[in-house]
């Protein structure tokens, strides 16, 4: 398909996460970008002047504009992960501060699950340590297109060129086992400001961006998948007008686009249906448009009268997915309890939840050596592994490395309603038929 009319395109939004080891200065970093970028209301400032004396030693300490937690402030360290949003001129951010303890493993793919780039800190001092090289593996495995390698503290070096490079030079020796393949690394101070908002004095040597004018250009508009239409149908919808019955009386399906583009008059499949129509109309929030495409929120009205409900999914032609009840998959396991082949869990998959249970442990990924052992007889809390599962009904769903909406899932504990585990699925063996074909489900 061609692309979207560039006129209707969203609001460029940036959505990133921080990541690092201990006290490598994530926390402070963002408190640096919202404070020096303008983005702090008084209030705010005012919060911060008053907790100096507390937390700080007197001075303004820009970690606890993210470490909000009694825990974190008192520990110096990041538990949970805490969201913040700012705005320049030139596009908007969501930012997700992501722990750095091994233990928080689960709390940092949470967080960078949705990010469209990751900045990964390094203390100019240690140069990287396993939690770099970890959490540089996370990313990397949830597919963030984009990384950034702060090199923090380098005040504490002298400004040293030389470290920067050795850093640099230790990255670069695993980047190439990862396959990410737009990698930044700049040289800064969050605690001084150098080099995150404004260039520094002390960097000659360095004539890239700063990290702020790095978020400001980086070029998200093709990390979406626009190869494939899919639509995961949320509710159906009904907004009969009384007033105008011509205007809104109609039957439409409503949901978030996950992938490619959708057009008035193109050909889509309903599934499980295996029904081909036509799309009618197009409604948004602003009204009725000519097209759609991910990540765009909408409601389809369709020539033909389907039984499509909650869960069900509309597609394009092309690029058809795939479909089945035996996937496999990489997790992450969150939960305190162990995960062992049989269990049984809910697994929720889009906008639809069906039962599974879990029949094989394949493997257990060592992120630190980045390799992995075969047949583990459990994952515990914060592993990452590739697993098994059978579901009670078909999935209709891509590989995550194809698209990061239909390709992730979580797994919910029976009886607890707990999330246990967030999953990538890996691609599918078999795919949804042509049109000409019989539909697999």
């Amino acid at each position: 398909m061609s692309p979207p009319n560039s006129a209707n395109l969203p609001v460029d939004i940036l959505r990133f996460n921080t990541c690092g080891s201990v006290d490598d200065g994530k926390s402070t970093l963002i408190g640096r970008l919202l404070y020096d970028s303008k983005s702090l209301m008084e209030d705010q400032i005012e919060a911060l002047e008053r907790s100096a004396d507390i937390t700080g030693g007197g001075q303004i300490n820009l970690a606890n504009l993210t470490d909000g937690l009694r825990a974190e402030r008192e520990q110096g360290i990041t538990i949970d992960v805490a969201y913040r949003y700012f705005a320049t001129p030139r596009r908007k951010f969501i930012i997700a501060d992501t722990p750095g303890h091994v233990q928080y493993t689960r709390n940092m793919v949470t967080g960078a699950s949705n990010a469209n780039l990751s900045i990964v800190l390094v203390d100019a001092r240690t140069g990287v340590i396993e939690q770099s090289r970890r959490h540089t593996a996370i990313a990397a495995l949830l597919r963030i297109p984009h990384l950034v390698v702060a090199v923090n503290k380098m005040d504490l070096v002298g400004w040293s060129e030389q470290r920067f490079l050795e850093i640099r030079a230790q990255f670069e020796e695993f980047l190439p086992r990862l396959d990410i393949k737009d990698v930044k690394f700049i040289p800064l101070s969050a605690l001084n400001g150098d080099n995150v908002v404004d260039p520094s004095v002390h960097t000659p040597w360095y004539s890239g961006p700063t990290l702020l004018g790095h978020l400001e250009t980086v070029h998200i508009a093709s990390d979406w998948n626009l190869n494939g239409f899919r639509l995961p149908v949320q509710w159906v919808n009904r907004p009969n007008n009384p007033t105008d019955p011509k205007l809104h009386d109609f039957r439409g399906f409503s949901g978030q686009i996950a992938g490619g583009i959708v057009r008035t008059g193109q050909k889509v499949l309903a599934l499980p249906a295996g029904m081909v129509t036509t799309v009618k109309e197009i409604w948004t929030y602003d009204g009725p448009v000519a097209e759609a495409f991910c990540p765009q929120s909408v409601t389809l009205v369709l020539e033909h009268d389907i039984d499509i409900s909650r869960g069900s999914m509309l597609l394009g032609a092309e690029h058809l997915p795939g479909a089945g009840c035996d996937l496999q998959a990489e997790i992450c396991w969150m939960h305190p309890r162990a995960l062992r082949a049989g269990k049984k869990y809910y697994l929720k998959h889009t906008t639809q939840t069906v039962q599974a249970v879990v029949t094989d442990l394949v493997n257990k990924l060592n992120v630190s050596e980045l390799a992995t052992v075969p047949g583990p007889e459990e994952l515990v809390m914060n592993d990452i592994g590739e697993i098994r599962l059978r579901t009670a009904k078909p999935l209709v769903f891509d590989g995550y490395a194809t698209n990061r909406l239909t390709g992730s899932f979580i797994l919910i504990e029976q009886g607890t309603n707990a999330t246990v585990a967030a999953g990538m699925l890996l691609p599918p063996r078999e795919t949804v038929k042509s049109e000409s074909g019989d539909y697999v489900i």
